[in-house]
């Protein structure tokens, strides 16, 4: 089955640069948008990460969110004639602030799929889970298919519709999935947050002298070899690969062609541009 995905501009975080790339300039804020995507193409949509709550609950974590009433998931939905009731999946990438905050709009009658060592993990007193968003997915244990489980590392992978494999990410949390899609330009893994930055951390990758050696993220749970291993992976598996805070990048031999601007696959790709290390937040 060939799928679309689309993306949704789910809003956006002030957040410090070495947060996202390890060591990058310490101290210095960025701006970098919250996507969530829409699988369209099977029988049912599906949805992958509902963005965060409110730009309310962002500063409990020392972030500052925007959101416009445009970039609300209702509206982003809307875009593409689509309600919270259509929606039969929502799959997670994991359980972090920015990833969760909407699923109580769902009705229960939305699956949401999780993948068990993640779930698990967000109540082991690690910070970025949110106790508004874990206590509803408790309530969905406890309600009839309103949650679904994955145990990837014990499985390889799982089916959750044809055209749909959910992988064990092995990095950023315990519990991070990756969400493999099949599109007419190829395999599209969603990578929620393997990577933040393309450029900087595949590109050129910041601080790195060997060859193709990617630079991990400054926020991680697991072992940096890990998180490097995680990333080599990723591109070996992908034809576009689609992050949750940056734009999308055509892959081919592992490498990083072009970046993609718009949906999969009616976007177009843009060229490798050269540009400033880091992007800095002229607002912050």
């Amino acid at each position: 089955m060939t799928l679309e995905v689309r993306v949704l501009d789910l809003g956006a975080v002030e957040i410090e640069s070495s947060f996202l790339v390890y060591r990058r300039a310490p101290g210095e804020s960025v701006l970098v948008p919250v996507f969530g995507f829409l699988i369209l193409g099977g029988d049912h949509p599906i949805i992958v990460d509902t963005g965060f709550r409110s730009t309310e609950i962002m500063k409990r974590v020392g972030m500052v969110g925007h959101q416009s009433p445009e970039q609300q998931i209702e509206s982003q939905l809307g875009r593409f004639d689509v309600a919270l009731k259509d929606v039969r999946y929502i799959l997670h990438t994991h359980l972090h602030i920015d990833h969760c905050g909407k699923n109580d709009l769902f009705p229960m009658s939305t699956t949401v799929v999780v993948n068990r060592r993640e779930m698990e993990f967000s109540v082991s007193g690690i910070g970025g889970y949110q106790p508004e968003d874990i206590k509803h997915l408790v309530d969905r244990i406890h309600t009839q298919n309103a949650l679904r489980f994955l145990d990837l590392k014990l499985t390889g992978g799982e089916e959750i519709v044809p055209g749909i494999m959910c992988y064990a990410a092995n990095a950023h949390t315990e519990g991070s999935m990756l969400i493999a899609v099949e599109t007419a330009k190829g395999q599209a893994v969603i990578s929620g947050d393997v990577v933040y930055d393309i450029h900087d951390q595949i590109v050129m990758p910041f601080g790195s002298v060997q060859d193709r050696e990617p630079a991990h993220t400054g926020h991680h749970s697991t072992p940096r070899r890990n998180e490097k291993a995680a990333i080599k992976r990723l591109l070996n598996m992908s034809d576009i690969l689609l992050p949750a805070h940056d734009r999308g990048a055509a892959i081919k031999n592992a490498e990083v062609i072009g970046r993609w601007h718009g949906d999969i696959p009616d976007g177009h790709l843009d060229a490798l541009e050269p540009r400033p290390w880091f992007p800095v937040c002229s607002s912050c």
